[in-house]
């Protein structure tokens, strides 16, 4: 078990310094204009990456050239916004400081990935025997349950809220990321 997580962790490393280098490229290219999206924003953003995977997966062409891994890639960068855009505020600034944005995306994968370990604990790292289709349909899945979260305005009754669901998608894709030998 112990070789498992050992494996894990490294493959989860490699797969977030891929999205992190282009999130962080990405920062310098267009600041943090991302600020100015309300969380239902983010949330569609997801989405949309999303259902284009489930379609390609369906079809097996793209009329466009990318295929799944840079929509996986996207859902993992967004997924990091959104739990920035939840924690931050009207009077945090629009346009962040590089080394600020720096250290919020690690903080926000950290935070991920201690719980992705506490949920394979428990699970016994059952993703590995998972289809990459299933791993898009439980993300769609998470999806549809945070915007209805969002269209309850944030109340729950008896589940987790939008965070956690955003940190389950960021997993699912960094999941479906190692599976698809990226590195």
């Amino acid at each position: 078990m112990a070789l498992a997580q050992t494996n894990t962790s490294t493959e989860f490393d490699e797969v977030i310094a891929v999205c992190r280098s282009l999130f962080l490229k990405k920062t310098k290219d267009y600041g943090t204009a991302w600020r100015i999206l309300r969380p239902s924003s983010i949330t569609d953003q997801i989405f949309i990456k999303a259902q284009r995977i489930r379609t390609l997966e369906e079809k097996k062409v793209s009329k466009v050239g990318e295929g799944v891994v840079s929509e996986y890639i996207g859902i993992v960068n967004y997924c990091v916004i959104a739990m920035m855009q939840l924690e931050l505020t009207e009077n945090d600034p629009n346009e962040m400081p590089y080394a600020d944005v720096e250290k919020l995306f690690e903080a926000k994968v950290t935070e991920t990935k201690d719980l992705m370990f506490a949920k394979n604990h428990d699970y016994g790292e059952a993703w590995r025997d998972m289809r990459i289709s299933s791993l898009t349909d439980l993300i769609l899945m998470k999806i549809f349950r945070v915007k209805q979260i969002e269209d309850n305005e944030g109340q729950t009754l008896a589940s987790e809220g939008v965070k956690a669901n955003y940190q389950d998608m960021l997993n699912y894709s960094v999941f479906a990321l190692i599976k698809l030998g990226v590195k």
